[in-house]
């Protein structure tokens, strides 16, 4: 066996600029702690003379990321081009034909076509790992697929994206509304090109669900994920959570039994004393859960050069240690496809409405939720000016569904100017 690990690099931005950076500086730590060199054979990117902080002097360049993947003096295809299918995925569909090992931190790829990747990397004996993917310099999936591989995992939360955690932290830092703390975000760059994947909540599900296929042995199932962005939190959400002892953050949370797999993405309210609710910036953090190892906490930066460099770097190493683990975990071929429900664990939620300033309005309300079997723990009428009478409820526990057939009561009785902002209160 060679004693050097030949390397392809396509996608030449922020990450793989940061990754040559790291193999061109740490080359001697990297061969000591993989037993074999490092070595880039060939890179490919959409412009050959931009300049990014980087010499490529010295290696090879194609402009097709294609006959890159399929070059015969590769052993490992870094694909960093980002995207769901394109050129992304069919340079990595020919990597992996072609014999070559691929290191991805394509997450938006693995969310949609995870399965058929993994079957095809498994049947072709070649790696597909994807450590970068999720949670940037985070080694969460080593985590999952390694040391807790022993547990039976009970769930899944976290936060896991920056730039929604960014802005609902800075929202309640400066009291400023969320179009202006939106667009000083879009101005430092935070933002991807379409803010949507970003504060819509796509970005973090895609994440989401690669936990869940490894954690619970199941086939990656985005569509079957519950989303809901930030783009409804106003401050007044942000104070009314801070006053009751709260903070907001776009959390992820995953579980299953044996009526099926519940994954949503949404905003929620965590206590202000759990480790969750002190996160601040940019910063993301994975709480997993297992029946042997009680529950543990990984935290650290979700993005960047640096850190998400060091996470393609390190599936590049375990390549050159010659270690061979399943895509998701388990052989892809034994992956279980399971319905997708809304969680049936109860918990309380905070109520947002805008009501029309009337007589009999707020019994309607309460008649609504009486209806559907919720109490309201507490409630709270805002001082208004308007038409338009600000109300905020939290119930005491309850199921969505039974939340979700509330409001469509509520809406019915055209009682609302519009729809209410639901939060769920999450135990940490």
């Amino acid at each position: 066996m060679s004693d050097t690990i030949k390397i392809g690099i396509a996608g030449l931005g922020t990450v793989g600029a940061g990754l040559i950076k790291i193999i061109q500086k740490n080359s001697k730590i990297l061969a000591a702690r993989s037993g074999k060199s490092i070595e880039i054979i060939a890179v490919s990117a959409l412009s050959k003379s931009k300049d990014r902080g980087v010499d490529l002097s010295a290696y090879e360049w194609e402009n097709d990321p294609i006959n890159l993947a399929k070059r015969d003096d590769i052993d490992v295809f870094v694909e960093l081009i980002g995207g769901e299918d394109g050129s992304a995925k069919q340079a990595t569909e020919a990597a992996i034909k072609h014999g070559k090992h691929v290191v991805t931190a394509n997450k938006a790829m693995l969310a949609m076509y995870g399965q058929e990747l993994a079957i095809s990397a498994e049947s072709n004996n070649v790696n597909l790992r994807f450590e970068a993917a999720v949670a940037g310099g985070i080694p969460v999936i080593k985590a999952l697929t390694e040391s807790l591989a022993g547990n039976n995992i009970t769930r899944i939360m976290g936060v896991m994206n920056g730039t929604c955690n960014y802005i609902l932290t800075r929202m309640e830092d400066t009291g400023l509304p969320y179009e202006e703390i939106f667009e000083e975000a879009n101005q430092l760059g935070f933002l991807e090109a379409d803010p949507n994947l970003d504060v819509g909540g796509i970005d973090a599900a895609h994440k989401l669900v690669l936990l869940s296929s490894i954690a619970y042995g199941t086939q990656v199932d985005f569509e079957g994920a519950v989303l809901e962005g930030i783009g409804r939190i106003s401050i007044e959400d942000i104070r009314a959570a801070s006053e009751m002892g709260y903070r907001i953050k776009l959390l992820g949370v995953s579980t299953i039994n044996k009526l099926g797999l519940s994954q949503t993405m949404r905003p929620c309210l965590v206590p202000a004393s759990s480790p969750l609710a002190q996160l601040d910036g940019g910063t993301n953090m994975i709480i997993i859960e297992g029946d042997a190892v009680g529950q543990i906490v990984l935290r650290g930066a979700g993005a960047g050069e640096g850190p998400t460099a060091s996470a393609v770097i390190a599936d590049i190493l375990d390549i050159a240690r010659g270690i061979n683990i399943p895509v998701f975990g388990q052989p892809a071929n034994s992956l279980k496809k399971v319905p997708s429900i809304n969680t049936t664990v109860e918990n309380s939620f905070y109520l947002r409405l805008n009501l029309k300033d009337e007589a009999g309005i707020l019994a309607k309300v309460s008649a609504a939720l009486a209806n559907a079997g919720i109490s309201i723990d507490r409630i709270r009428q805002e001082v208004h000016e308007t038409d338009a009478a600000p109300v905020i409820i939290v119930t005491h526990p309850t199921e969505r569904d039974l939340l979700n057939k509330a409001i469509a009561e509520i809406e019915a009785t055209s009682a609302a100017i519009d729809p209410p902002v639901v939060l769920r209160i999450e135990t940490v």
